[in-house]
Parts: C-alpha cells; sequence; structure tokens
C-alpha cells in the first residue's frame, strides 16, 4: 500500500519568466489565433526542440515563440495558465519577471503586455490563493539607452511593478552597464534584482551588489568560486534565487547531483529554489524542490529551509511573510 504524501511545501516563486512558461499546447492555440507561423509541425516537435547546449540556444528559442504574444489577453491567458500550475505546487506567493523590450521590438505596446498581465495577477489572490508581484526586466545584450528608454515607457504603469531586473545573455554584458537605468529605478522607489554569475563571473556578483544595488542575485551559482564574496553574501544574507533544472538544462552543471546548492546551503547563503522558464526546463517550481530531494539527498529540514527562504528573500510586508512562514512550520512532517 502506498503512504499518503501530504501536499507540496507552500512556498514562493522569485525567479520566474513568464513567458518562460509559455506550454507548446498553448503556443499553438495562441498561433492559431494570431496567424502566427510556427516553424514546427506539431507539439511534439515543438518539444524536440528543447535540447539546448547552453543559454544562447535557449534563448533563440525563447524569443522566436513569444512572436504568439500579440494581444492583451494572451497575456492574460499565459499569466493564468501559470498561476493555475503554480497552486498545484504550493506556491503562495509569486514574484514575476517579464521582458517587455522582447515585445515592443515586435510591435507590441508595453502598456498591453502589463494591462494584460496584470488583469491575471490583480485576480490571483481570490482566484488561486496567490499574491503576486511583477518585475521588468531589461534585456542585458540590448544597449543602455533601450533600456532606458523602456524605463521611461514604464512609467506610467509603476505603480503596478515592484522591482526591476535584469536578464538575457549574460556573458560579455556585465552589470555596469546599466548602472544608469538601476539608478533612475531605485530613485523611482523601485527595488532592484539582476541575473549574475550564471554563466558569467563572480565579478558580475560584485557589481550586481556594488554598482546596481541589488536586493537580490538571480542565479548567482559561481559565487562559491569567490570566497569573499560568500563570505559577504553569507553575511548580509542576500538572497540567490537558485533554478536547479534550469542549471542542468543550460549546462551550468551537467547533472543535478553536480549542484551547488548544498554547498550554498552549508555556506550559510540564503538561497531558494525557483523554475526560471519552466516549459522550457523540465518542471515548475515543486518539481525542482522533488528533484533536490532525490538527487542532491536534501532532507525535510533543509527542504523548509528552503520554503523559508523564499519568503524572507520575498518584496512581501514583514507581516506578510511573518504569516507565509508559518504556513511552512504548520506544514505536515512529511513531504511529497
Amino acid at each position: 500500500m502506498t503512504e499518503p504524501t501530504s501536499p507540496p511545501l507552500p512556498k514562493a516563486e522569485l525567479h520566474l519568466h513568464i513567458e518562460g512558461t509559455l506550454e507548446p499546447g498553448l503556443a499553438f492555440e495562441l498561433a492559431r489565433r494570431n496567424g502566427v507561423e510556427l516553424p514546427f509541425a506539431d507539439e511534439d516537435a515543438l518539444r524536440a526542440a528543447y535540447s539546448f547546449d547552453g543559454l544562447q540556444s535557449f534563448l533563440d528559442l525563447y524569443y522566436a515563440l513569444m512572436a504568439v504574444l500579440r494581444t492583451a489577453d494572451d497575456f492574460t491567458e499565459l499569466a493564468d495558465a501559470y498561476l493555475a500550475r503554480a497552486r498545484q505546487q504550493g506556491v503562495r506567493h509569486a514574484e514575476i519577471f517579464f521582458d517587455p523590450q522582447a515585445h515592443t521590438a515586435r510591435g507590441v505596446p508595453i502598456g498591453t503586455v502589463i494591462e494584460g498581465l496584470s488583469r491575471a495577477l490583480d485576480r490571483a489572490p481570490e482566484t488561486y490563493g496567490i499574491s503576486t508581484r511583477l518585475i521588468l526586466c531589461f534585456l542585458r545584450d540590448a544597449s543602455a539607452e533601450e533600456a532606458l528608454e523602456t524605463f521611461d515607457s514604464a512609467r506610467p504603469y509603476l505603480d503596478r511593478i515592484t522591482a526591476v531586473g535584469l536578464d538575457s545573455a549574460e556573458v560579455g554584458n556585465p552589470p555596469s552597464k546599466f548602472r544608469e537605468v538601476f539608478a533612475r529605478a531605485r530613485n523611482a522607489g523601485l527595488r532592484c534584482v539582476a541575473h549574475a554569475g550564471e554563466e558569467g563571473p563572480p565579478s558580475y556578483v560584485w557589481e550586481a551588489l556594488d554598482v546596481l544595488g541589488v536586493d537580490r542575485v538571480d542565479h548567482g551559482v559561481r559565487c562559491l568560486e569567490d570566497d569573499t564574496l560568500v563570505a559577504r553574501l553569507a553575511a548580509e544574507q542576500i538572497p540567490l534565487t537558485v533554478c536547479p533544472l534550469s542549471n542542468v538544462t543550460l549546462r551550468v552543471v551537467d547533472r543535478l547531483a553536480d549542484h551547488p546548492l548544498p554547498a550554498m546551503l552549508d555556506a550559510g547563503l540564503l538561497v531558494t529554489v525557483n523554475s526560471d522558464d519552466p516549459a522550457y526546463f523540465g518542471g515548475y517550481v515543486d518539481d525542482n524542490f522533488r528533484a533536490i530531494r532525490e538527487d542532491l539527498g536534501l532532507g525535510e529540514e533543509q527542504l523548509r529551509t528552503l520554503a523559508r527562504n523564499s519568503f524572507r528573500a520575498s518584496f512581501l510586508d514583514a507581516a506578510g511573510r511573518d504569516a507565509l512562514i508559518a504556513e511552512v512550520d504548520r506544514h505536515p512532517a512529511r513531504i511529497s
């Protein structure tokens, strides 16, 4: 007889690209709706393309599939589909990245993107039991001037945006390139995060901290190459939003069993676990939790620590964080 298992641990997801939740079925549905020709015969052919040799090969497909996203309704449907899955994965709070430049470059106004996403996010607490925040990301392989223009175009919508971030191709695009736009965002009262130390070196993490003034580092797994950096991250409890299945798919590590997550925990780092682009990387956030339990041998208390960390690292207020951490503490002992 199979032992009953508990529902997933309550958790926050802090590193999630909404465009990276575009499942093949929805991609083909939106393509038909919007008259977009996809270069794949069917969903199986599209899934077969999900074999990447690094970040850039993933980004090429990621941006190509965005062509199906045209209207506010498309973005609402995309966000609703993610939130429905997230609820099943134990997510109680989600801080969601979006890439406006990838849409405005195709002629989709930034207002269309934000309005569409906001419709789903505004009703998420009632519909899905999930609170949300929206994070506008700049594409680091575009120019600093384009990032500034993007931020200015977003000013009418800043009441719906909690933070700015930095993503896309990391190598050769250091955080310092975006010093000015992050300064503007901070002056406007926004929080700041940035991808650093995924494919890029530890020096990019230093720049994210000292030049951009980030509150969180997205990925950050290469920090372990710099003992001084690790000591600082641990002492200041600067959160790291780690994405294990993503790191395997994009060849940051060869096997999940080789992932540095246990060493990061042992070093006292404030690590969280997230899904990144789950439609492409083989699983949503609780799938990542199950994978690290099985492949890295993490025990119940380590998984609880990761769940607590996700709320500690969030942009929720103290009362909201404490209430959700209490949910983790009350969760039944057997973790599935």
